[in-house]
């Protein structure tokens, strides 16, 4: 899938008309059908099932609440399938609404920007669950997984579901990461794809839940591990291609340490420096050519990086200064490539310069809890995004590889560490 750009100089871009934000309207049952429909290519040959628990709580004209576990695009053809006769509204990004805003309002889309409180999305959500009567689908991981586990989920959500007092409904996929990985550059294997469909939270629960309690118990329901999934049962990924650019995500070579070197090709990573090699196995195991095996798990390989990063931010030592083109978004027509310049990231959070001096863009490391990173961000680069309710910068790093992935541990890690810090700073203020 692509997206809608254009060549614009900075200057004129900040003319542009803003973002106007729109009611939801109810959702247009020909375009709900018309998705149901076209999803059924895709969910066809993944073999889609689907189990249910506790579905029969649910009422046929009650509006409910969806949350689901987020791996590749075929999360909402499942969606579209299982509820093709309820009508729900999707939270999605603005940048899914460029060039196509009036069909994503048919669909009954609701625009929000990753990674932030909004007061206007949350009056949006009330608008369609009590005044629509309609559904709506959420993923509030709000970003793809990098390694096939969990991401981390707003701390706003309880608070979100107890104005909402409507059912939550939870939907977890099985297979759909290891179909379509989004470290493998829209290569899709053959994997058979499951849902399970559970009723989660009645409305009598979030009532008598505090917000921390509810934010829990989502916690444990949203926690998952693909790769280990596909070990213990036995799925067989036979696809030549299936360590095709696994370097986005297990960027640090365990053996020499070293960073951006890591190259994943047909079935194997390896390093460039130390030329240590590993099989991505059939079953999903990580095994060494020759030598140790130091992680025989993508997310252990994973969560070992973003043990290192975290350790940089305590001693200081993190600092990533990148060349990158920048494009901008302003509204729904076009997403406007600017020039070009260098983003900077710290403890201190974000800092980005260019278009000849022209643009000066500051962020601070608690702005986000997480950050909108993507692989192959619409067939055009690897992405870093940073901005605010005005504006939203789409940063592609040039000349340096693989930086994605641990720009977003450093957001996630600088994050709770300033959070503590800040809290520590009350307490003595206390």
């Amino acid at each position: 899938m692509k997206i809608k750009t254009s060549e614009m100089e900075y200057e004129k871009v900040l003319e542009l008309p803003g973002l106007t934000h729109r009611k939801p309207k109810k959702q247009s049952t020909f375009f709900r059908k018309l998705m149901c429909f076209l999803s059924q290519g895709d969910l066809k040959k993944a073999n889609f099932t689907y189990d249910e628990i506790g579905m029969s709580q649910l009422k046929s004209q009650e509006p409910c609440i969806i949350l689901m576990n987020h791996s590749s695009f075929i999360d909402l053809e499942i969606a579209a399938s299982i509820f093709r006769d309820k009508p729900f509204h999707i939270v999605c990004t603005y940048d899914g609404f460029v060039g196509k805003d009036w069909v994503m309002r048919k669909l009954g889309c609701i625009p929000t920007r990753k990674f932030t409180n909004e007061l206007t999305l949350i009056k949006d959500m009330l608008t369609v669950a009590k005044d629509l009567k309609e559904s709506i689908l959420m993923y509030p991981e709000a970003s793809y997984s990098f390694d096939g586990t969990e991401t981390p989920l707003p701390e706003s959500l309880g608070k979100c579901l107890k104005l909402l007092r409507i059912p939550v409904i939870l939907v977890k996929t099985e297979g759909a990461f290891s179909r379509d990985p989004l470290y493998n550059n829209l290569q899709v294997r053959k994997v058979d794809v499951k849902a399970m469909v559970e009723y989660f939270l009645s409305p009598k629960d979030l009532e008598k839940m505090t917000a921390d309690e509810i934010n829990q118990k989502l916690k444990t329901g949203f926690t998952y591990d693909q790769f280990r999934w596909q070990q213990e049962n036995r799925i067989s990924i036979k696809e030549p291609f299936r360590a095709d650019c696994l370097n986005r995500v297990l960027y640090r070579c365990p053996s020499c340490k070293q960073e951006g070197k890591m190259l994943g090709k047909g079935t194997k990573i390896s390093c460039k420096v130390c030329k240590k090699s590993y099989e991505l196995t059939e079953y999903g195991f990580l095994k060494a050519v020759s030598g140790e095996t130091e992680f025989d798990h993508i997310p252990a390989w994973y969560r070992y990086q973003r043990d290192c990063v975290r350790k940089e931010l305590e001693e200081g030592t993190y600092h990533m200064n990148l060349d990158v083109d920048i494009y901008m978004m302003v509204n729904t027509d076009c997403i406007y490539h600017v020039g070009e310049g260098t983003l900077e990231h710290s403890i201190e959070g974000f800092s980005l310069k260019g278009c000849d001096g022209k643009l000066t863009y500051q962020q601070k490391p608690t702005a986000c809890y997480s950050l909108y990173s993507d692989f192959y961000w619409y067939e055009i680069g690897d992405v870093i995004c940073i901005g605010n309710e005005k504006v939203q910068y789409y940063c592609f790093p040039k000349g340096k590889e693989d930086v994605v992935a641990k720009a977003r541990l450093a957001t996630e890690e600088a994050y709770k560490l300033c959070v503590v810090k800040d809290a520590k700073k009350k307490e003595m203020r206390d």
